[in-house]
């Protein structure tokens, strides 16, 4: 069986969804050589540059920047084509050579011409005015942003997207949320998975907190794009109501985006000078020393998030989320974590006050966190399913959803 996986974003770049892929090639790898050589192969293909990045480290073959040629010649050798997203082009070329194709909504592109389900012009969650047929409404939230024509150009673009998404093998969603705004026929759910956090990197924060002295502040993270549909400077609200009723914290902002001048000019408005610490995009080994000491992430959206790697990535580790109870963040948090109306900072500001004063319920929280992770998002977890679902998509029955769990 060979697959080809195609993504828009892939390493070097930064993300949830680089993460999940590498996460997903290195495993269906893995149990492809562990068959036998002739089992299966498995090309990864993306238009990213490698800029430094070593393909050798990846089990699998990387093409980076095809051309059309290359691209089609690629798609016609293919079993079963993945893509990563419903991305126009590489529907249309699979349609055209009539491969089976199975597509991963981690955006809500087949639905939303933007992909983010988020009105701009009332800066809220979408309704779902794509689907409605209010398609004026999509012309105004994009226009704003990317100018009336190109607003035009991506609405149009979502009429054939959504119809050679139908017409795919299957289609998979990321969270029960995305499969039921997207509405597809014959989707089904399957959450991301990432590698268990070996021992001495799990929970460090919440492992200390008891014991920590009383004059040591307790640190809060947020991991993510710095742009304002992701609700920092609703978490900056909150931080300063801390501030003014004297509690002791520090917060660590991991990320970088358009937004980053006036979250730093509202640090020193809002009186967190001291406090707060921009560390720009990190990864790998950097990321995990920065977050050794965050004992609570806070993700506080205001958009539909489809899921949360960052959040499913704190949980592993065995440590605390505090989320917006919004869209497919809540779902992934679910019982495990503490949640909060989204754009409420006062509700927001109890839940971080939570976390800090009561220790013990947060360690309970944390380690109810890390079995939630370990029974809905591991790799291996992840692995099987996908590759399961190859193999019914090749032999021509897409495999019956049990669900995600």
């Amino acid at each position: 069986m060979k697959i080809v996986i195609y993504t828009l974003s892939f390493a070097p770049l930064i993300g949830g969804e680089e993460t999940h892929l590498q996460a997903l090639v290195q495993g269906v790898a893995a149990r492809l050589a562990a068959r036998s050589p002739q089992a299966g192969s498995l090309t990864l293909v993306t238009p990213t540059p490698g800029d430094g990045f070593d393909d050798a480290t990846l089990p699998c073959r990387v093409v980076r920047r095809p051309s059309l040629g290359t691209l089609w010649r690629l798609l016609g050798e293919a079993d079963v084509v993945h893509l990563s997203g419903p991305v126009l082009a590489l529907l249309l070329l699979a349609w055209l050579r009539g491969k089976k194709v199975v597509v991963r909504h981690h955006v809500f592109n087949a639905a939303c011409p933007n992909g983010l389900l988020f009105y701009a012009p009332e800066r809220c969650v979408c309704p779902g005015h794509f689907l409605a047929g209010r398609y004026a409404a999509c012309l105004r939230c994009n226009a704003g942003r990317h100018g009336w024509l190109w607003s035009a150009v991506m609405l149009l673009a979502t009429f054939p997207r959504r119809w050679l998404c139908r017409s795919v093998a299957q289609n998979l969603a990321v969270t029960d949320y995305v499969a039921q705004r997207v509405e597809l026929p014959g989707m089904r759910t399957l959450y991301p998975g990432i590698p268990d956090v070996p021992a001495p990197a799990r929970n460090p924060g919440n492992q200390t907190q008891v014991v920590r002295p009383r004059s040591s502040p307790f640190c809060f993270g947020y991991v993510g794009r710095l742009v304002p549909e992701k609700g920092v400077a609703v978490l900056f609200e909150a931080a300063q109501i801390l501030r003014e009723t004297g509690c002791d914290f520090r917060l660590k902002l991991v990320g970088d985006g358009p937004a980053r001048p006036e979250l730093e000019a509202q640090v020193a408005s809002r009186g967190l000078a001291g406090r707060v610490a921009f560390t720009g995009f990190l990864r790998a080994e950097a990321l995990r020393r920065e977050l050794e000491d965050v004992q609570a992430l806070v993700m506080p959206s205001l958009c539909a998030e489809t899921g949360g790697n960052a959040a499913i990535e704190q949980m592993m580790r065995g440590g605390l989320v505090i989320a917006s109870d919004l869209a497919g963040l809540a779902e992934v948090v679910g019982d495990a974590g503490l949640k909060f109306a989204p754009g409420n900072a006062a509700a927001l500001a109890e839940c971080m006050r939570r976390a800090m004063e009561q220790p013990e319920f947060t360690a309970e929280l944390s380690a109810r966190a890390r079995q939630r992770a370990l029974r809905l998002f591991r790799q291996e977890r992840m692995v099987a399913e996908c590759l399961h679902i190859y193999e019914q998509v090749a032999k021509g029955n897409p495999a019956a959803s049990p669900g995600a769990g």
